[in-house]
């Protein structure tokens, strides 16, 4: 079954390029532009997109990657001087999350999601992938089923916490690796 699939918050076009491999519809949508300069990624808020709900456009399914910025606890140092913009943070998590998509997964490391809105469904590892590294990965479902791990290996640093600072060092960071992408199409294409 073909399902029309939103990534929302995804300029990398990864799990969106993966959905579409399979024969899936779908859109990758965010405020920056698509670093494949894909046809199929729309620059907007993503809000533009889900509410009110579009009569010609509706969703089967939505695989969400919200900013970390001000949700992750690796910046929990600055968490009490940046407590507005906290709050803002979670509430697009939470538009997110009720979002009038019959299947939903939002995507974020570990963080504040856990304690303020709800305990992760899931917490995956890029090594259970494919990929020789570590970054723990929570994911919030709804009617979707957990991931199984495909390709479990050794080799597991943590890559990512290693980026040289640089301005795009959160581009680098924030990117969801192939074999997850690959891993979200096959299982979750299949419901």
């Amino acid at each position: 079954m073909t399902m029309r699939v939103l990534v929302a918050c995804e300029y990398s076009g990864r799990v969106r390029a993966a959905f579409r491999k399979l024969g899936h519809d779908a859109w990758s949508c965010d405020l920056l532009p698509s670093e494949d300069d894909s046809p199929y990624h729309i620059r907007c808020n993503v809000r533009d997109l889900i509410e009110p709900p579009l009569p010609w456009i509706t969703w089967d399914m939505m695989i969400a990657h919200p900013p970390c910025t001000h949700l992750a606890v690796s910046g929990a140092r600055w968490f009490k001087d940046r407590r507005e913009q906290q709050e803002e943070a979670l509430d697009f998590v939470r538009f997110l999350m009720s979002a009038p998509i019959g299947r939903i997964a939002v995507e974020n490391p570990v963080s504040v999601i856990s304690s303020r809105i709800r305990k992760p469904d899931q917490i995956i590892q890029p090594w259970q992938f494919g990929h020789g590294e570590t970054k723990a990965t929570c994911l919030w479902l709804r009617n979707l089923p957990k991931l199984v791990p495909t390709n479990i290996v050794e080799g597991r640093r943590p890559r990512v916490h290693h980026v040289s600072p640089s301005p795009d060092r959160w581009k680098e960071r924030s990117r969801t690796l192939p074999g997850i992408a690959m891993a979200m199409a096959k299982q979750w294409g299949q419901e």
